[in-house]
């Protein structure tokens, strides 16, 4: 009986020993795999000089764009009302949620049942050239400021089109997201969702002084020609569906 029992705990604590053991492997695994995916700096300029310019900048572009901003603070009240700030939460570096800032540009149009109208027909003449502009994007240096954005990197979208994204899409939030980034120099709204995503991932793959220099550029003339900036067939982008939507 002694040595039945003794042969039972042997085994009960070979296979405790064991499942321990591959427990333990598949840990380190694990966690060796999360480092091979985890994003690395391409360079110095992205590890180490990247975000001191982005705090610094957009001090500065507060300060001179101040009047500005007020201005348009004070237009867009009297032309759309309160609040004349549309916030809402984003994904941003690593998918951490925060809270981005943007003029309004559409009123608060209701239907008869208290329903809110279509973007088309809350959008309005002064919305369009908010939007067309890029005005309505100018409270977002306070993201940037406050470490939330870039002035370049892929645009910060939905919360709801997080779990839409395929493997390679998901990189596109290993860094921060920007004011502007290569999707946007590449066509803005004129692009498909799977075109901009691209871009998104190609940017993240390879972001250098030179290359974030020229998003700007690219970005400020497309703004200034005022091209791409509703989708095909409505006043915003159609939204994102995942697979559905290829």
């Amino acid at each position: 009986m002694m040595k039945k029992n003794g042969k039972f705990i042997l085994c009960a604590a070979a296979a405790v020993w064991a499942a321990f053991t591959v427990h333990k492997v598949t840990k380190r695994k694990q966690k060796e795999a999360e480092k091979r995916e985890k994003h690395v700096p391409y360079g110095p300029y992205e590890a180490v000089m990247k975000r001191p310019l982005d705090a610094s900048l957009s001090l500065l572009a507060l300060i001179i764009l101040g009047p500005l901003m007020g201005i348009t603070a004070l237009l867009v009240k009297l032309k759309l009302g309160s609040p004349v700030l549309f916030m809402q939460m984003r994904p941003g570096l690593d998918e951490k949620i925060f809270k981005i800032r943007k003029y309004r540009t559409m009123t608060d149009e209701r239907d008869e049942n208290g329903h809110l109208l279509s973007d088309e027909k809350r959008m309005t003449s002064f919305g369009r050239f908010l939007r067309s502009t890029s005005l309505d994007e100018l409270p977002e240096l306070v993201n940037i400021l406050k470490g939330d954005m870039s002035f370049v990197g892929p645009r910060p979208l939905l919360v709801e089109y997080l779990p839409r994204y395929n493997d390679r899409q998901k990189h596109r939030h290993d860094v921060r997201p920007g004011l502007t980034g290569l999707a946007q120099a590449s066509g803005r709204n004129s692009l498909s969702w799977e075109e901009k995503f691209e871009d998104d991932v190609r940017y993240v793959e390879k972001i250098t002084f030179l290359g974030d220099l020229r998003i700007i550029f690219q970005t400020v003339g497309i703004v200034f020609c005022r091209k791409g900036v509703s989708g095909e067939d409505s006043v915003t982008m159609r939204a994102f569906r995942g697979e559905e939507s290829e």
